[in-house]
């Protein structure tokens, strides 16, 4: 049970062809490439899409710094 030989793999190769047909696998070529294209070009524009708006406070670039202290209610 080692791995096959070439004549195993053009064997399949004629089954394949006469039982699907050129034409058919053809067909079934084109499909998957466009496929693999329209794949490639939704992870290419997920890729340049922004994750995240930024915030109110985030769009001037401002740091607010400060302490904070205990209010006592009373």
């Amino acid at each position: 049970m080692g791995s096959f030989s070439i004549w195993h793999w053009l064997i399949v190769l004629v089954i394949v062809l006469l039982v699907f047909g050129t034409k058919k696998l053809r067909n079934m070529g084109g499909d998957l490439g466009g496929a693999v294209k329209n794949f490639k070009d939704a992870m290419n524009e997920e890729k340049n899409k922004p994750t995240e708006l930024p915030r109110q406070g985030e769009t001037q670039g401002h740091t607010i710094e400060g302490e904070v202290k205990d209010k006592q209610q009373g």
